[in-house]
């Protein structure tokens, strides 16, 4: 455990070196939560409801859905084990003394452990900016289960992501994949609008994706909706975090030895 606290503390380290991300990650945040204003602010304009949201409800559902996607940064994964598997140096990661997917992992839970407080200062400053009646979640139970699932629904992410850079040893390149993962990411996570505002048999086929688990339902649990889903959706993210687990391992077994690599 030890030697992954220290890789996970070097990269909490090595993000100091890129000051220019931080501020434009930030950015980003606010950005995404000044569009929803702007455009809910006109859709709520002669209404009180929309869906199941107030104005204020739907501001918070973004500022927390904003919040929780600049957490998940493990996209990086995939392309950094592609382009060494693909140069022939994904060797370094074969002889150091650590299990390859959990030094990882303790990569992206540095990354998310330094980011996470500026994101979490850019949204706050964004409440009081705006004047926002944030809504948030008054039962412990919920928050407890929305932690959770958005613990998982990361461990998740980073699974997915080194399943698909693990392709490489397959396949000659793997943008169709990315691609795939991407749109559907972006679609079914709720990032671009709330999915409760969707027809029930859309939601329903969401549900069974597990990138509905990773924003978009935790997002919902803290803004004190979806009480009905919490325990029923931690059981499904963690049961596609044991498939990916089982994928990555059947794919690494099986395509390992095809990898020639040179140099470390």
């Amino acid at each position: 455990m030890g030697k992954y606290l220290e890789v996970s503390k070097t990269y909490m380290k090595t993000q100091l070196v890129w000051r220019a991300d931080v501020i434009f990650n930030m950015i980003f945040t606010i950005t995404k939560i000044l569009f929803a204003c702007l455009l809910w602010g006109l859709v709520f304009q002669n209404k009180e409801m929309v869906g199941q949201f107030t104005f204020h409800g739907m501001l918070s559902y973004y500022i927390i859905s904003s919040f929780l996607s600049q957490l998940e940064m493990s996209d990086g994964i995939s392309s950094e084990i592609h382009d060494r598997i693909r140069n022939g140096t994904f060797s370094k990661y074969m002889v150091i003394p650590v299990g390859i997917e959990k030094y990882f992992m303790a990569m992206e839970l540095g990354i998310v452990s330094f980011y996470i407080i500026f994101d979490f200062i850019a949204a706050v400053i964004w409440i009081f900016v705006f004047q926002i009646r944030f809504v948030f979640a008054e039962e412990a139970w919920l928050i407890i289960c929305a932690v959770i699932m958005t613990i998982l629904g990361m461990i998740f992410m980073v699974q997915l992501n080194f399943f698909l850079g693990v392709l490489t040893l397959k396949y000659q390149g793997i943008g169709t994949f990315l691609m795939i993962k991407n749109n559907l990411a972006a679609l079914v996570t709720g990032g671009i609008v709330p999915l409760a505002l969707f027809p029930e048999i859309i939601v329903r086929i969401m549900q069974v994706l597990p990138f509905y688990y990773v924003t978009y339902l935790p997002a919902m649990l803290l803004t004190g909706m979806c009480k009905n889903e919490a325990i029923t959706g931690i059981a499904v993210i963690a049961g596609w975090c044991l498939i990916m687990q089982f994928s990555i391992h059947v794919v690494w077994k099986k395509y390992l030895r095809k990898y020639d690599g040179v140099g470390i």
